[in-house]
């Protein structure tokens, strides 16, 4: 897997933010030769240029996932070069954002006029978009690779992806906001993963006057992912005004919450960094 966007909310470019980096959530994955996107915040913009260098004028397939229609998961859609190449495939995958489709709220980004210069049309890719069941746990097939889902808790809904594979286990979680009455659900749902990456986007302090907002605390994700078995938390969805210093501190934070005879490690995601699994 491989970082491309970090940040949630708002891009925050700048040298505050150079290390984490400042683009908005986006993941890639390689999995049994499958190119699978989770999301296309701002940071799939540099993700497709780094296909493009890879392939050249090859066809590339791609499977976009989306967790839900929020600004900063699907920003930097108009953005992707690679889409505006008739040779390609990308296949939109997400859950039904009723009473409007995946394809008419890309659209309506993409209108042309007020919003986006180049209307869906104009991208030459051959791109479909197909709805998942938006409640309770599922299981579904790529070409080779099998996922499930599950609603997390946040405004307007949104879905976590869990691959199982021969080599490990991974989880997205963004965006979730923590301690609400479905915490058992995930935890069954994030249970014994290698790789869970989480929406950690407050403190402790912030999260007390940001409820009902969606977004997780670090310090309730830590005891979530230990009480799940989780070997290695990937904290994500960093806020756009906590700055690369800020981000220091709440990963020592987080880690120093881990249980005392537990194993999992804790990281802060970091733009441009890549893991296998």
């Amino acid at each position: 897997m491989r970082f491309w966007g970090v940040r949630g909310s708002l891009p925050t470019p700048g040298s505050s933010t150079a290390r984490y980096g400042g683009n908005t959530t986006c993941l890639e994955l390689r999995i049994a030769g499958e190119i699978i996107i989770i999301d296309a915040g701002s940071g799939i913009s540099p993700l497709g240029t780094a296909l493009i260098d890879e392939f050249g004028m090859n066809p590339i397939s791609i499977a976009l996932l989306n967790t839900h229609t929020h600004w900063d998961h699907i920003q930097g859609f108009p953005f992707f070069i690679p889409a505006y190449m008739p040779q390609n495939r990308i296949r939109v995958i997400g859950r039904d954002p009723s009473p409007k489709s995946l394809e008419s709220i890309f659209g309506k980004m993409m209108d042309g006029d007020n919003c986006f210069p180049i209307p869906l049309e104009g991208m030459k890719c051959k791109i479909t978009f197909d709805h998942l069941l938006p409640d309770g746990q599922k299981e579904y097939a790529l070409e080779k690779v099998k996922f499930s889902t599950c609603p997390t808790n946040h405004p307007g809904g949104c879905l976590a992806y869990r691959f199982d594979t021969p080599t490990g286990s991974l989880v997205f979680l963004s965006d979730h906001e923590t301690e609400g009455p479905d915490e058992p659900r995930i935890i069954e749902f994030i249970k014994g993963a290698d790789i869970l990456i989480a929406d950690t986007q407050y403190t402790p302090k912030e999260i007390e006057t940001r409820r009902g907002w969606g977004h997780g605390c670090f310090r309730s994700v830590v005891a979530l992912a230990d009480t799940a078995g989780v070997k290695n938390l990937y904290m994500t969805h960093h806020d756009p005004a906590h700055n690369d210093d800020f981000m220091d501190q709440m990963l020592t934070d987080a880690k120093g919450l881990v249980f005392a005879n537990s194993k999992m490690n804790v990281f802060a995601a970091t733009e441009g960094q890549q893991v296998r699994f």
